[in-house]
């Protein structure tokens, strides 16, 4: 076998890498980066160019007129439709419903159910906090399966993992195929992810037999060297001025492109081809 066909085998074990872009987040403004997108338009641009640079999902945060997060509904419109304009209607669009101490898990559940979005990530602490949560949300669960909306969930640690593995192995999660996002140091001090941070995450999921789609994301400087290390142990990877405005080499990204480009055109040596964004579909199970 010659070495070509060598590496196209080994990369053949792997699903097709998922670089999502997350462009903004809840909290950063213009302060801490002028070329962060905040209204629509910004919005719309910055999933053109990402998707250009490898991005195949972006996952969206809308603010209000003050600037401070949202989920407004018709804000949530305005900005897919922003996206759409610009990106094209491939580009996978996941919507938050990142709570940031504002929303409570009604108003959460509410504007899913009136926006319908095509994906929506979900934290199990802020949705499922206790026992006494589990049969509303698993009503909820159920129904977005039923309307062919893809969620994700955000797990935060190991406890997070057994605890989502828990509600899966009870039916309490509707999620064919699951995905998943390990958000790794969010609780180091400094919030400055380290590629270790991963591994307690993994051993949970092996622990608990989890066969998951699972992707990262990483605080700090080191963003892409932990998104490299989940894509060699088969992982994708959520990148972006939400949780980092720092190139591998130290210096401040110029974009949010800028940070997908630097893993994108890294991700052969970590044994991987990029998802485009009808490939991404596929391995989420949303074609």
């Amino acid at each position: 076998m010659t070495a070509e066909a060598n590496k196209a085998e080994d990369r053949a074990d792997l699903p097709p890498l998922i670089l999502a872009v997350a462009p903004n987040g809840a909290r950063k403004t213009k302060v801490d980066h002028p070329a962060l997108p905040m209204g629509a338009a910004e919005i719309g641009h910055t999933a053109a160019s990402c998707k250009d640079a490898g991005a195949s999902l972006i996952h969206l945060h809308v603010r209000n007129a003050e600037g401070t997060h949202s989920l407004d509904v018709d804000l949530y419109r305005d900005a897919i439709a922003a996206v759409r304009r610009e990106a094209g209607d491939g580009l996978i669009v996941q919507v938050t419903s990142e709570a940031v101490g504002i929303y409570a898990p009604e108003q959460q559940r509410a504007m899913v159910r009136d926006l319908r979005p095509e994906a929506v990530s979900l934290a199990i602490r802020e949705l499922v906090p206790d026992a006494a949560a589990e049969p509303e949300f698993a009503q909820f669960a159920a129904w977005m399966k039923a309307e062919r909306i893809a969620p994700q969930y955000i797990l935060y640690d190991a406890d997070d993992v057994r605890r989502y593995a828990d509600l899966r192995r009870r039916g309490l999660i509707a999620d064919d195929p699951p995905f998943v996002l390990y958000v790794l140091g969010r609780y180091s001090k400094g919030q400055r992810s380290q590629p270790a941070d991963l591994l307690p995450f993994l051993t949970a999921a092996r622990e608990e037999a989890l066969d998951v789609q699972w992707s990262v994301c990483a605080f700090g400087p080191k963003e892409a060297a932990c998104a490299l290390t989940a894509a060699a142990l088969g992982g994708h990877s959520r990148i972006g001025f939400e949780n980092n405005l720092y190139l591998a080499n130290g210096e401040v990204a110029p974009d949010n492109a800028a940070l997908i480009s630097q893993v994108a055109e890294q991700a052969g040596m970590a044994g991987r081809v990029l998802a485009d964004p009808d490939a991404a579909r596929t391995v989420l199970g949303m074609e």
